[in-house]
């Protein structure tokens, strides 16, 4: 168990998803978050929309990281439509993954039809491109969550995500847990929301975790944390 832990360990960098997504971060924000994805070839970094296009610029050279684009964010409220013109904008931009918002007011309103017509047409409007499914689950109910797990994975997602990071109630192992028992093989699991620390990232790899949305300044600190273990 140790020495397949050290080994994921050495690959971190590759199962983390750095983000500047905050309503607040500024451009020296998004340039602090690209030079630290150059210096940890982190897989993939996520901006706001705006923010897109010349993160994409940025990165141009870097073949190894990928340059991810947000639909529906944070609150997944936007209406169908709205969400696939958006997903189709951040496609042709050459976004390689898309995190969409679930329209959870809509799931927590019992309209299950709407909510899985809204992803299915998400993720035909990225034409093969992974889409992360953001169910925000530290608002829901144990039923409600279970519940958005199933219908992202039945529209076809490729990644179920915990959370935007948006919200006070962090991602917590417990969450991994039931997404995974819900999920099983048929999708990945990302979390996101509240992700600080090696121990944390580590318990919830143990329970199935294959890629973690981290704040820059986390991520920076989680590597620092990793490079212990050489």
């Amino acid at each position: 168990m140790e020495s397949k832990t050290n080994e994921f360990i050495k690959q971190l960098n590759r199962h983390m998803d750095i983000s500047c997504v905050k309503s607040t971060d500024t451009k020296a924000d998004i340039d602090e978050m690209v030079a630290y994805a150059k210096e940890y070839r982190f897989i993939t970094v996520f901006t706001l929309p705006c923010y897109t296009p010349y993160v994409i610029n940025e990165l141009r050279d870097e073949e190894d990281i990928q340059v991810g684009g947000v639909v529906g964010f944070p609150s997944g409220c936007d209406s169908t439509e709205t969400k696939i013109c958006q997903a189709k904008e951040l496609v042709n931009l050459g976004c390689k993954e898309l995190d969409m918002v679930m329209s959870y007011s809509m799931l927590q309103s019992g309209s299950i039809e709407y909510v899985a017509h809204d992803i299915k047409e998400v993720v035909k409007a990225a034409a093969g491109i992974p889409v992360k499914v953001i169910i925000e689950a530290s608002v829901l109910n144990d039923l409600q969550l279970c519940k958005a797990c199933e219908i992202a994975v039945e529209a076809g997602a490729s990644f179920v995500k915990s959370g935007t990071g948006w919200t006070s109630n962090p991602t917590t192992p417990e969450i991994i847990r039931r997404m995974k028992e819900v999920v099983g093989e048929r999708a990945l699991i990302k979390a996101a929301g509240g992700i600080r620390t090696l121990d944390t990232v580590l318990k919830m790899r143990e329970l199935g975790c294959e890629r973690f949305g981290v704040s820059t300044a986390s991520a920076v600190s989680i590597m620092k944390e990793a490079s212990v273990y050489g």
